[in-house]
């Protein structure tokens, strides 16, 4: 979840600590980003952070230099979770701002999500691919870190189902030629096209909302 400022994102992470159902795991400075690590009831892995201005990232030709760099999070909370702050809470505005899939492997995954869907490359790790649209950071990653060599995922908890906007129709009539050339199977209903992923992930794409 991308909070809008440092602000809301210390007084959401501050109400998070103190839900009993969470577990804070952790926090990481990733350069152009800092985010704080949760566990929420059914285990699945939040993270809560807020951007850098864009204009403070650094790249390496058309890749985003990223990091992961441990800073205190009891001074992040104490300079920015300030009383005024913590009585604004549910004034501040949210969105998702990209997710994690656990794959099988790796070029696996960059033939689908960069070669098929249409998606830059924007950094790659040890076990881990990351790809977005429009010169942001990520929209979405991918990983193999507790999943490698996995088949399909089980019909079980946790994310499997991702939503994507395009701009507009073109952009939906050319993934869809796409998912065509590669024999991926596609429920298309006109609106939005629906289609797995190589482990079973359901994937939806729709074109924006048109302005009113």
């Amino acid at each position: 979840m991308l909070f809008e400022d440092e602000t809301a994102l210390a007084v959401a992470v501050l109400r998070a600590a103190q839900h009993p159902a969470s577990r804070f795991v952790g926090n990481a400075d990733h350069w152009v980003s800092q985010a704080f690590y949760f566990q929420d009831p059914e285990d699945n892995g939040i993270e809560l952070y807020w951007d850098r201005p864009r204009a403070a990232w650094r790249h390496d030709g058309a890749r985003v230099q990223m990091g992961s760099d441990w800073f205190d999070p009891n001074d992040f909370l104490d300079r920015h979770a300030t009383p005024e702050a913590v009585e604004r809470a549910g004034r501040f505005d949210a969105q998702v701002g990209h997710v994690h899939l656990q794959v099988g492997d790796i070029p696996t995954a960059r033939a689908f999500y960069v070669d098929v869907l249409g998606f830059e490359l924007t950094a790659t790790y040890p076990g881990a691919l990351f790809v977005a649209a429009g010169g942001y950071h990520h929209h979405m990653a991918m990983n193999t870190w507790n999943s490698a060599g996995a088949g399909p995922r089980a019909a079980s908890l946790g994310l499997g189902q991702v939503a994507v906007t395009v701009p507009g129709a073109d952009d939906l009539g050319a993934l869809r030629d796409r998912l065509r050339a590669a024999a991926v199977p596609v429920r298309d209903d006109g609106r939005t096209l629906r289609f797995d992923d190589p482990w079973g992930s359901l994937i939806e794409v729709a074109p924006a909302a048109p302005a009113p």
